[in-house]
């Protein structure tokens, strides 16, 4: 499997909209898009996926040159040396370990090229396999923020989950960054 780290493309629409069509759970972690066309796939793409920085970076994780994910990076803070960092793989990526592949290679990309001290992330409680990613990433569970997210009339609670650029490295190999 040769799977990356790398820049969002418009030529990633189709993509993007078969992993959400596959898997609506997907559907929360583009903030509820409609992502029905390609047109639309590709705005988002533009707006959500493919920043840039100087406070957010995206990338796709793919594999074989076809985008199966993303890991986002954001809310970056030169002063304090801070980001937040977001990930979700298609539905048929998943299991393998990529999601966790791709975390470790974006969090080593944060502390290497944007000198990010503390990396951190957070899931909702009632997804254990976020919560394992994290933890093979070398994210350490830090406590739980009560009723933090709402999606529709729901609140769920978030385990919030954070690296330091002095932890010890997890024993997964990051996916390469381009």
């Amino acid at each position: 499997m040769t799977a990356e780290l790398r820049p969002w493309t418009p030529a990633d629409a189709g993509a993007l909209r078969a992993a959400v069509a596959a898997a609506p759970d997907l559907v929360r972690q583009t903030g509820g898009a409609d992502l029905s066309t390609d047109a639309a796939a590709v705005e988002h793409i533009r707006r959500h996926l493919a920043p840039r920085g100087p406070g957010s970076y995206g990338f796709a994780v793919a594999v074989a040159g076809r985008a199966v994910g993303h890991v986002g990076i954001g809310a970056v803070d030169d002063v304090h040396g801070t980001a937040w960092l977001s990930y979700w793989l298609a539905a048929e990526a998943r299991g393998r370990g990529l999601a966790t592949a791709a975390l470790v290679g974006a969090s080593a990309w944060a502390v290497r090229e944007l000198g990010t001290f503390r990396l951190e992330l957070g899931h909702r409680v009632n997804n254990p396999a976020s919560c394992r990613v994290a933890t093979r990433a070398g994210y350490p569970a830090e406590g739980v923020e009560r009723a933090k997210l709402r999606y529709g009339d729901e609140r769920f609670d978030v385990e919030t989950h954070a690296r330091l650029a002095t932890d010890p490295a997890p024993e997964v190999v990051g996916l390469p960054v381009r």
